[in-house]
Order: structure tokens, then C-alpha cells, then sequence
């Protein structure tokens, strides 16, 4: 573990640098533990896959002080498990024009477009940070068989809703936006809403699940715009 400065108005603390749920719960842990604190002139805390980005005001912040409560939170990371986070399931239609990509992950995997959905949707994924866009959550790990690279060049329209996956991550893109993933399926939950009290969906420490779904059931469904999956 160490501490870096980031610039004049952000620390970062560095874990080892891998995914590994362990090292992402210490993360969260502390960023939700730094946070209670409410120290004079954090002015926000990110835990990503290994590290913490504290966010500062130079002009308030001891950074002394700052750096030794940080030593202290990541003491006792081991024994600083954070909460257990929300758990959602997401009905995703796989294929056809919602996965332009599946055939390619398919066989990229050498295995047919319903072994790609019944190997993604799988497992239990982890929302391991937030980022890229607001509302965007990197979920892990996608099967090995299936982690297939982004796209040599990025498209410059992804729609919203749309199910992707880049080596071993996988996500939902929240907003229409360029990208670089790649697509095999989309679902109508919205994983950010402005119009919402909580405008996101996902925090890191969540769990999810994705849910395959019919074309008839998506349409139904983006017709009746629901905004909740089903259970």
C-alpha cells in the first residue's frame, strides 16, 4: 500500500494493482469510512478496483493529518468490510440488432451465440467502481471463454441500454455515448435517471445479474417503459 498525490488537490491510495474482490472491498470500505468522517475539505472520495482518490481542497486540508488517517483506515482494511451492497437483476435481450457483437463473441469463444448468453448471464457480477459516464458500473469478472478485447475502433454511438462486454468486464451503458465495448444484448432499465431521487442505480459493492429475456418480452417491456426489473 502507498500514497500518492494526484496534483495539489487529490490523494490517491494504491493497493495491489489487480481486480480482486478483496482488495475492492477494502477500497470501498474506506471510502465509505473517510466519508463518515466528514474531514474539512475532502471534498468528495472514489474507491475504484484497488485504490481510494481522495479529493481535496488544498487550502483546508492538513495533508498530515489527511495521510495519517489514511494509513489508519488501510490498517485495518482487512477487518473494514464494507456493507453488503444491493443486489438487481437486469433482463437483457440478447442478439440480433440489440448484440451487433455476439456473433463475433461467439466465436471469438468458439462456442454458439446461446452458449455466449448462457455463460455471461451466468454469474453473479461485481460492481467493482463507477465511471466513464455517470451511472456506468464495471462489473467482474466475465467468463474466460468469452472475454473478448474492445473494438479496434470505437463506435461513435452506443445506445443507451447497451449490454457490453471488454475482457474480463462487462457493463450497461447508461446514456447514449461513443464506445468501444462490445455489444451482445440491451436492456430497458436505466441505470442512471436524472428524474430520480437517487439518479444511479449501481454503487461499488453491489451485486448484479443479468437475465435473459425474449425480443417479444423486451418490446413489451420498452413499450410499457417500466423502470424496475421484474423479480
Amino acid at each position: 500500500m502507498r500514497i500518492v498525490d494526484a496534483g495539489d488537490a487529490c490523494l490517491i491510495l494504491e493497493f495491489e494493482s489487480r481486480v480482486d474482490p478483496e482488495i475492492n472491498d477494502a477500497c470501498v470500505a474506506i471510502a465509505d469510512r473517510l466519508g463518515r468522517l466528514s474531514v474539512a475539505g475532502v471534498r468528495d472520495v472514489v474507491a475504484t478496483y484497488h485504490t481510494v482518490a481522495v479529493h481535496i481542497d488544498p487550502l483546508q486540508v492538513d495533508r498530515t493529518s489527511l495521510v495519517g488517517q489514511l494509513e489508519q483506515l488501510a490498517a485495518s482494511a482487512t477487518d473494514a468490510r464494507p456493507a453488503r451492497g444491493a443486489s438487481h437483476e437486469i433482463p437483457v435481450c440478447y442478439g440480433d440488432e440489440f448484440g451487433p457483437d455476439l456473433t463475433d463473441v461467439a466465436q471469438f469463444g468458439e462456442c454458439t451465440e446461446d452458449e455466449v448468453v448462457r455463460l455471461h448471464s451466468a454469474p453473479t457480477y461485481r460492481v467493482y467502481m463507477m465511471g466513464f459516464l455517470p451511472g456506468f458500473a464495471y462489473l467482474g469478472s466475465v467468463p474466460e471463454r468469452i472475454r473478448m478485447g474492445r473494438l479496434d475502433t470505437p463506435r461513435l454511438r452506443v445506445q443507451t441500454g447497451s449490454v457490453a462486454i471488454a475482457g474480463l468486464q462487462t457493463g450497461i451503458y447508461p446514456l447514449e455515448a461513443p464506445g468501444g465495448w462490445r455489444i451482445i444484448g440491451r436492456t430497458w432499465i436505466k441505470p442512471f435517471d436524472p428524474e430520480r431521487q437517487q439518479p444511479w442505480m449501481f454503487q461499488a459493492g453491489d451485486a448484479v445479474r443479468f437475465v435473459p429475456v425474449s425480443r417479444a418480452v423486451f418490446l413489451g417491456a420498452m413499450a410499457g417503459e417500466p423502470n424496475r426489473a421484474p423479480r
